[in-house]
């Protein structure tokens, strides 16, 4: 691989990286909106694959104004 293709790569993965915080926030807008209409957790934690606890961090955060990133399961354990 020469250096203009190791760039090139590069330079797609930080733009993957910002659409991915782009879907993260939306989603933890979704899944506050869905707690909001009165959506089970459970429900929410199937639609999502996310874990109760890290919907319940996702709800918190918009109370007190933070959005935490949410982990992957591996590093919740």
């Amino acid at each position: 691989m020469d250096k203009r293709s190791l760039a090139q790569m590069a330079r797609r993965f930080r733009e993957a990286e910002a659409r991915a915080e782009v879907l993260r926030q939306e989603l933890a807008v979704a899944i506050r909106q869905a707690d909001a209409d009165g959506v089970p957790q459970k429900d929410i934690c199937d639609a999502t694959g996310y874990t109760r606890q890290q919907v319940r961090r996702i709800v918190k955060a918009s109370t007190t104004g933070d959005d935490p990133p949410v982990r992957s399961e591996s590093a919740e354990s």
